[in-house]
C-alpha cells in the first residue's frame, strides 16, 4: 500500500510500448514538459532502452556518446521506464545498466550553464531527486549492473538501487567539487550507503574509489570479474523474481520506513508488518508449504 502511493504521489502514467524480440524490447517516444526552449529535451529517439522477459525489466541508459548523462531528457526516460505499470503483477524486479564503458558521468554540464536559467536548473534537479527517491518507493527490488566509471549524479544512482552488482573494472567518484559545483544531491544517497567519512573524503575531495573499495563500504553489494558481471546479476534478478511479489513488496517499503526512526518505533512498526505479512494469501501460503515439505505457490 505504502509503495503504491508512492508511486501515486511521483505521477505514474502509462505509456505505449512496442514489444520485438525475445526480451521484448519496450519504446515510446519521448515528449518533454511544457513548450521547448533553450536547453529543453526535444522530442526524438529516448536515451533509455526498456526490455522485459519472465517478470525482469532491463532499462538501459543507452547514450554512450554523452557519457550516459543524466540529462532532463535521460531521467525522464528512466522515471517512465520504472513507472511503466508498476503496478503489473507481471513485474517482479528491476535492472538498470549502460551501454559503453561509462555507467553514466551524472548531469549534462552543458544543461547546467547560466543560459538555461535558474528554473530550468530546478526542474533538472528536482526530476532527479524524484527519479532517485522513486527507486525506493517503487514495489519491486531495483538492481544496478555497473560496467565502468559512475561520477556525480551517477554514483548517486548506484548508491540509490536497493542491491548493486559491478564489474571489477568499475569505479565510483563525486567530483563535482573539482569543477565548483559541490555534489550535494548525490551527498543524499551516498551520505546514506557508505560511512560518513568515506563519504566526504569523496565529496571533498573528488578522488575516485575502485570497486572493491566501493564493496568494503557498502556502496555495491558484489563485485564481479567483467565477464561474470551479467552472469551474476541475472542470478540474482532470478532469484528475486521466484520470490512472492506482495511479500518483496511489503517488506521492501518497511525497510526504508523503519530506517528513519528510533529503535522503539522501528520495532513497532515492523512488527506490525509482519502481522500485516501473515494477513497476504502469500504468506500462509508459504508457511503451509514449509510444514508440507513442498515449494509454495505464490500468488503473483
Amino acid at each position: 500500500m505504502a509503495a503504491a502511493a508512492g508511486l501515486r504521489a511521483l505521477g505514474a502514467k502509462g505509456s505505449g510500448w512496442l514489444q520485438r524480440g525475445p526480451w521484448a524490447p519496450l519504446t515510446t517516444g519521448f515528449c518533454s514538459r511544457g513548450p521547448a526552449g533553450i536547453g529543453r529535451p526535444e522530442p526524438g529517439p529516448r536515451p533509455t532502452i526498456a526490455r522485459q522477459r519472465d517478470g525482469i525489466r532491463n532499462i538501459i541508459l543507452s547514450d554512450p556518446k554523452r557519457r550516459n548523462a543524466l540529462s532532463l531528457a535521460m531521467l525522464k526516460s528512466l522515471q517512465s521506464d520504472m513507472l511503466h505499470e508498476a503496478e503489473s503483477q507481471d513485474l517482479k524486479v528491476i535492472i538498470i545498466s549502460a551501454e559503453g564503458p561509462v555507467f553514466s558521468s551524472g548531469h549534462d554540464l552543458k544543461e547546467l550553464t547560466d543560459e538555461q536559467g535558474p528554473e530550468y536548473h530546478a526542474e533538472v534537479f528536482q526530476t532527479c531527486s524524484e527519479v532517485m527517491m522513486l527507486i525506493q518507493s517503487h514495489p519491486v527490488p531495483i538492481i544496478a549492473m555497473v560496467n565502468g566509471l559512475a561520477t556525480a549524479a551517477g554514483c548517486q544512482l548506484v548508491a540509490s538501487c536497493d542491491i548493486a552488482v559491478a564489474s571489477d573494472k568499475s569505479s565510483f567518484a563525486t567530483p563535482g567539487v573539482n569543477i565548483g559545483l559541490f555534489c550535494s544531491t548525490p551527498a543524499v544517497a551516498l551520505g546514506r550507503a557508505v560511512p560518513r567519512k568515506v563519504a566526504l573524503e569523496m565529496l571533498f575531495t573528488g578522488e575516485p574509489i575502485s570497486a572493491q573499495e566501493a564493496l568494503l563500504h557498502g556502496l555495491l553489494s558484489r563485485v564481479v570479474p567483467e565477464e561474470r558481471l551479467e552472469e551474476e546479476t541475472m542470478r540474482i534478478a532470478r532469484k528475486v523474481a521466484s520470490q512472492s511479489r506482495p511479500v518483496l513488496a511489503l517488506g521492501k517499503a518497511a525497510f526504508y520506513r523503519q530506517l528513519t526512526q528510533d529503535l522503539r518505533t522501528a520495532y513497532h512498526l515492523t512488527s506490525q508488518t509482519m502481522v500485516d505479512n501473515l494477513g497476504l494469501p502469500d504468506g500462509q501460503e508459504g508457511i503451509k508449504a514449509f510444514l508440507q515439505k513442498r515449494k509454495p505457490i505464490w500468488s503473483h
